[in-house]
């Protein structure tokens, strides 16, 4: 039998999304936010060349400039002021999440609750700076070389890394207004936002492939089947759910002693999209160097033939950076679900409140217990996460289709748009809910 919770998001509809005024109020406020995002990347940086760039996004088709176009919706081959999106952030988050598991002074930090958490988030801001000013001076140095700068000098590279610093910092901050005052996690919105931004593009030139034969029918239906599957697959494996069975001890009722049972759900993807994204991050930085620095030191010392070397072995598709890319992928999945799920903790509040598995002992038991089956689903949830990110991967690269199809571009897309369905659903709830609850003050006051 359905609950009541059930039964009343069963009955959510339009008229009730129509008369959820905050609910409007907070979706028109993250689609104003989301625009202000496309409009910023249409502002370029002082001093660039607009026909010398469109001539180096022809040359560098293909490269390290796609891989970041598809999360910033195009901003770099344009030299946007948000040419690197959100990417330093989350790059930075990842060095702060690695340190607090490494260092006791920022683990103590992270308990101390709400105080503690607005710290670290301004550890990650810090490191944010650093690294977008980092990597735009890298971005500014590659534009120089490539000569799509009008007046090339140490004036431009520092009013360009300001301007990128500028830019990334105002994104982020978008990205935290949309997390307080919109719907869905501010920052994977507008990730999302930049992968939608390139879907129309990339779909109009795969029909037009179809259409003037340069891409075979046949693979042209395979894509489209394959993207469906995927994307069924995805929307199967992120709802997978691994139920312990947890019972409470017998309590007195009406109908006698009964023992109180309840679920405690894990997720078979307990990371979620973050293995892909922190992964992914972390191979930018020094695809980042190697591209757009290999140039301007080639030939001039035996550093820039490393650096030639490194660009080609880390070029998206080749076997390396799929290999390293596989490698990041499986590593923080299991380390994000470690942040996430502290068996510890759980085992504890457990025994606190009475709780306990069936057949398993409260406590050091319990958390080994909590563990051993973590550990099981992670495996799966690594595997999965892996497979949807590589086998893609590996077909773009073999029938050169753009890269916005790829694995983890729908993976983003799919987990982000669900996540914030369900927020949208949460709403709607919750204001049925409130309209209850007023209709029942108004009937006590009758009575009265």
């Amino acid at each position: 039998m359905a609950s009541a919770a059930d039964q009343m998001a069963s009955g959510l509809s339009l008229s009730k999304f129509a008369q959820a005024t905050d609910l409007k109020k907070r979706l028109w406020f993250t689609i104003g936010v989301l625009i202000i995002f496309r409009l910023l990347s249409y502002v370029p940086l002082p001093g660039i060349d607009p026909t010398a760039l469109t001539q180096l996004a022809e040359r560098t088709n293909g490269g390290v400039l796609d891989f970041f176009n598809a999360f910033s919706g195009g901003s770099l081959k344009r030299a946007s002021l948000i040419a690197l999106g959100v990417m330093p952030y989350i790059t930075a988050s990842i060095v702060v999440q690695l340190a607090t598991s490494l260092s006791p002074t920022l683990a103590a930090i992270k308990k101390d609750g709400e105080s503690g958490r607005k710290r670290l988030n301004q550890y990650t801001r810090y490191g944010t700076v650093g690294l977008t000013a980092v990597q735009g001076y890298f971005i500014a140095l590659g534009f120089q070389s490539q000569g799509v700068v009008v007046e090339p000098g140490m004036l431009f590279i520092v009013g360009a890394v300001i301007s990128l610093v500028g830019g990334t910092m105002f994104l982020m901050w978008l990205g935290e207004q949309i997390t307080a005052r919109g719907i869905g996690n501010g920052m994977s919105l507008i990730i999302m936002a930049g992968i939608v931004a390139n879907l129309p593009t990339t779909l109009v030139n795969l029909f037009e492939g179809g259409r003037s034969g340069s891409l075979d029918s046949f693979k042209l239906v395979g894509i489209i089947a394959a993207v469906v599957i995927l994307v069924l697959f995805i929307c199967f494996m992120e709802r997978a759910q691994r139920r312990i069975l947890i019972q409470y001890p017998k309590r007195q009722t009406q109908r006698g002693m009964q023992a109180d049972r309840s679920h405690l759900p894990l997720k078979i993807n307990t990371a979620g999209v973050i293995p892909p994204i922190f992964a992914s991050s972390l191979l930018l930085m020094p695809l980042t160097i190697s591209q757009f620095a290999g140039q301007r030191v080639a030939g001039e010392s035996t550093w820039g033939d490393v650096i030639i070397t490194l660009n080609q072995y880390l070029q998206h598709g080749s076997l390396v950076y799929m290999l390293l890319y596989g490698a990041g992928i499986i590593f923080f999945s299991f380390f994000y679900t470690a942040v996430v799920f502290n068996p510890e903790e759980t085992a504890d509040n457990l025994k606190r409140y009475g709780g306990f598995v069936p057949g398993i002992r409260p406590g050091k038991n319990t958390e080994t217990y909590f563990d051993y089956v973590l550990t099981r689903i992670t495996v799966i949830g690594a595997a999965y996460l892996t497979i949807i990110c590589l086998l893609p991967e590996y077909l773009v690269s073999a029938l050169s289709i753009p890269f916005y199809l790829g694995g983890t571009s729908l993976l983003i897309v799919v987990n982000v748009t669900m996540d914030t369905v369900t927020q949208i659903q949460s709403h709607l709830l919750a204001h049925q809910y409130g309209d209850l609850i007023k209709k029942a003050k108004l009937k006590g006051g009758r009575l009265r």
